[in-house]
Parts: structure tokens; sequence; C-alpha cells
């Protein structure tokens, strides 16, 4: 496949293999002077990417109506899901007892909760209230809850296990992308500025784009296919596609075409040419990585989505050199020194900056450190930095004992920097590996957000009703907030109030707590601590007069830490 580049000059003419011919220039640009521009852009770009935003946290559920488990007299009017931040519905469906599915298709989004039509009247036994939804950072996210009408029934199958095919293509994608953007947009930006006339690497760089250029799309769709919850088999059905580009990936998808596009555009033509899309191209990378994603999306967005543009625009700089110039050590040792040379000045402050940019992400996801050992994403982050660890020694080796014998023309030297850097390239590719294994990890700090979330209820009778919270709503030290009002909405001056928690099925005696009137017109229980998860009777009783005390009650769902 030959790429053709016309220049008003005359013409350049690359192709996919070694020996390729291009018109030179006249002459070049300085390596600093080519840098300092680079890092203009930079700033600009992070001005662009920090713009006020609103951040959000990967979703999670925090309640639903009716509650999962309950026992209903009747047939509900609707159904509500409650997440701790705004969804976007993918598929909601209502499994009937005889495991007959039921599609709802109207609903309505109500800040952050979804309330959902019941288009009939539901039959006695157990049914299944299953949701996929999109949450803002781009991730899909599912999941069900159960409810009986009159008497609990075996419990209807809903949904499907895991599937590790699309799971695994998932990731295969992933993996492709990353390589497409790191390795071929940041080798072709090492190529254009670092090795200058040297040109046998392009048909490495240009591999490790059309790699991207194929995997960018298929992971769009696979995006969709997760989405949905569909297998496979239906890559193509035009819905799993309309899913995808509803989510906030499709902006990551499409900035990353652009990048990967201007890096093959930057093999031909002139060295302003290259040195000007080669460029752009590594900026996409990072605008690329900052559109879509659990860090993207974290709080504060003003610092983490700069920070998510550096740490990728840094990757692609030190990843995408590596096999350019392991390949320019092993073809042409004495044509290389310069590439070497520059790349040693060069890779110390971007080392910096990728090294800063990770550890303030990492601190902003993980918030505590047990989360490194008790959470999924903890886990692999180890698994990535014990990885960085091994590199960071590897290429602190090359730099300090390596790079000035071999740029001295020791030729055993040099064959052991290549037999290096191929260590290095490895290591990387794991790397990526990893990092596409977080796309199915919730991090610390959205399940910290999940868990700090309320358990509330509503509870209504004809002489009172009462709204009641406990934040937050797990087992454990919590507060208990209410709200007391007459049974037709009106203001309830009651005299006092007593919060009864039990749990006979856990053999745990009544929780009796008295509460106070703070002056927020709210009744409170502090300092009040819930032993076990689990669904527990909450009983208020009100003294509405010194002859007269109203009680009301429900079941409350209390989550586990």
């Amino acid at each position: 496949m030959i790429f053709r580049w016309r220049a008003p000059s005359g013409r350049a003419t690359i192709s996919c293999c070694d020996g390729m011919n291009a018109a030179q220039p006249s002459s070049t640009i300085r390596l600093h002077a080519g840098l300092l521009s680079w890092l203009v852009a930079v700033l600009v770009a992070m001005a662009v990417l920090a713009m006020p935003g609103r951040a959000f946290a990967h979703a999670a559920l925090v309640a639903t109506d009716p509650a999962d488990g309950a026992v209903l007299t009747q047939s509900p009017a609707k159904f509500s899901l409650t997440f701790s931040e705004p969804v976007s519905p993918l598929v909601l469906t209502l499994v009937r007892p005889d495991g007959s599915q039921l599609a709802l298709t109207s609903f309505r989004l109500n800040d952050q909760t979804v309330e959902i039509d019941n288009p009939e009247t539901l039959k006695s036994g157990t049914h299944v209230l299953s949701w996929r939804v999109v949450s803002v950072d781009g991730h899909p996210v599912g999941g069900s809850a159960l409810f009986s009408i009159g008497a609990p029934s075996a419990a209807p199958v809903a949904g499907e296990a895991v599937d590790w095919t699309l799971r695994g293509a998932i990731w295969v994608a992933r993996l492709f992308l990353y390589a497409g953007l790191f390795l071929g947009a940041g080798g072709a930006f090492a190529l254009a500025w670092l090795a200058e006339d040297w040109r046998r690497g392009q048909r490495l760089v240009a591999s490790a784009l059309l790699f991207g250029l194929v995997a960018a799309p298929v992971s769009l769709g696979l995006q969709g296919l997760d989405g949905l919850g569909a297998p496979l088999a239906r890559l193509a059905a035009p819905t799993v596609w309309n899913t995808a580009l509803e989510t906030s990936y499709v902006w990551t998808v499409l900035i990353g075409l652009i990048a990967l596009g201007l890096a093959l555009l930057s093999l031909a033509g002139p060295a302003g040419f290259r040195k000007l899309s080669a460029s752009a191209a590594l900026l996409g990378v990072g605008a690329a990585l900052a559109a879509s994603g659990h860090a993207s999306a974290a709080e504060p967005q003003w610092l983490t989505r700069p920070l998510v543009f550096l740490h990728g625009t840094a990757i692609a700089f030190w990843a995408g050199s590596l096999a350019p110039l392991g390949l320019a050590l092993r073809q042409q040792p004495a044509a290389a020194k310069a590439f070497l040379r520059r790349f040693s000045r060069a890779i110390l402050p971007v080392v910096a900056v990728l090294a800063a940019s990770g550890i303030v992400l990492a601190i902003i996801q993980v918030e505590q450190p047990a989360a490194l050992i008790n959470t999924s994403y903890g886990r692999l982050l180890l698994l990535k930095l014990a990885l960085l660890l091994f590199l960071f020694t590897l290429a602190a080796v090359n730099r300090w004992t390596l790079t000035a014998p071999a740029e001295a023309g020791d030729t055993e030297v040099q064959r052991r920097l290549v037999r290096s850097i191929g260590i290095e390239v490895v290591i990387v590719l794991a790397i990526f590996g990893v990092a596409a294994g977080w796309r199915f990890t919730p991090p610390p700090r959205a399940l910290a957000i999940a868990a700090a979330q309320p358990a509330s209820i509503h509870i209504h009778t004809l002489k009172a009703m009462a709204d009641l919270s406990i934040t937050p709503g797990h087992a454990g030290e919590v507060a208990a907030s209410m709200m007391i009002m007459t049974g037709d909405f009106g203001p309830l001056d009651a005299k006092a109030v007593t919060l009864v928690l039990s749990k006979p099925d856990s053999g745990i005696e009544p929780i009796k707590r008295p509460a106070t009137k703070p002056g927020d017109g709210t009744w409170r229980v502090d300092n009040l601590v819930i032993p076990l998860p689990g669904r527990w009777n909450a009983r208020l009783d009100i003294l509405v007069s010194d002859f007269e005390v109203v009680k009301i009650e429900a079941p409350i769902d209390i989550r586990g830490e």
C-alpha cells in the first residue's frame, strides 16, 4: 500500500516498506524550537480542556422503588431507579414470574432518578426489574431488583451471565487502540522531531497506526454491544451503533481517529509538514483519552482532564519513541546517534510529567490506601505500578549507563541498548493490557460515592407520614433524618419522636433512639450504629400529644459496606 502526498515543490512518496524515497527540505528546524512550539500547543490544549464543566463519577444504583425484595399487595403504577449520578437508560425490562419479558419503553429522567411507567397490571409472584444504563463517563452499567406481588414465588431468570467473549473482544480492541495511539501517533512524532532524516522506521509506525484505525471503530461498536448487553454476533445491528453513538466514548473514538489520520499523513511530505501533523497527532492522543473514561470524569474536572491529557501525551512521546529508536540503533547505528541524543535530552521532563500526572490521578481515583488491596481497580493499579517500577528502573539504567557509550559508537553497548529497548517495549505493551482491564472495574472513588448515598423510605398513613433518610445507607455508624407531616401533607408539631429499628430474622432486639429537633424542621438521630446489612424494619413512634402516640413503620434496605 502506497501513501502519496504532493507538495508545491515536488512529490514525496512513501510506502509501507523500507527504502522509501522522500523529498527533503532545504533546512530543518532546531529541536529545541520544535519542542517549545509543542509545549505552547500543549498549554493551549490544556486551557481548552480545563474549561469549567460538570463532573461525574461512575454511576451506581442507590435505591429502587419498589425496593429490592419488597412484597406488595397490588401492582405498582410505576417503577423508579435512583443512581449516584444522572444516567441515560439503554435497556429497561420487566421479567414476569413465568420468565416472559416486557420491554419498558416509557420513562422520564428526573435528575438522578429514572421514573418508569408500568404498562400492565402485574400478576401474583416474583418479578425482576432489569436495567442497563450508561453513566456520564461513558461506561454502561446494569443490574436488577426483585419484588413480589401478593407472595414471593420462584424468581425468574433476569439476563445472562457475563459474556466473556464480548469482554475479551473489548479488551483486545482497547489494546490495539492504545497501540495505535501510543506506538503509532507517538512513533510518528518521534520520526518527525527526533529522527528527522531517518525514514526506515515508518513501516513499523504505519503498521501500528493501521491497527489503531481498525480498532477505533470496532471498539465503538463493542461499546454499543456492551451497553445493550447484546452478544458479539449483533455487532452489525444498527441499534448497537446508535447506542454507541449516544455514549461519551464516541468522542474518544472520533478524536482518536483524527489523531491517527494526522499521524499517518505525517509520514509523508517535507519536514515542516511532517512536524506539524505529528505534533497535532500527539496532542490528539491526549485529547482523545481526556474525552471519556473514569479518570477524566472524576472530580474536579478542571484538574483531572488536563492531567489525563498530559499523561496521555507523555506516554505517547515515550512509548512511541522506543521502537523506532531501537530499530535505528539496530539497522543504522551511526545515523541513530543523533536520534538517541535528542531522545535522551527530552525524555527526563517527559517522564517527570508522566509520573506527576499519574500519581495525582491515582490519588484521586483510589482515595484510601486500603482500596489498593480491597478493590479490583486497586489491584490492577498495583500491577501497573510494579510494571512501571521495572520500566523506570530499566530506563534509568539505559539513560545513565548505556546512552553515553552508545553515542560514542561502542557497538557492544549499542547491541545491549537495542535488547533493553526491546524489553521496554514488551513492558509497555503489558501496561497497555493492564490499563485496558480498567474498562471493567469502577474506581474506588466511584464506589465510595455510591456507598455514601443515603437509604431513604417514605412512610404514609392516614394519621401521619414521614420521609426517613439514613446516611450513609450502609451498615456501621450512621445518622438518621426524619421529616414528619400529617397524613394529608400538613405540618405536624410532634412533641417527641423515637426511631425504632428491628431485624427479627437476625435475632437482633429493637434498637430504640430518641430523636432531637435541631431547628431546621427535621428530627435527627446521630451516632447510630446499624450492625448488619439487609432489610430492617423502621418504626417511628410519634408523640402527637400527652395522650396520643402514632406509630408508623416500613422496611428499609441497608447496604453492606
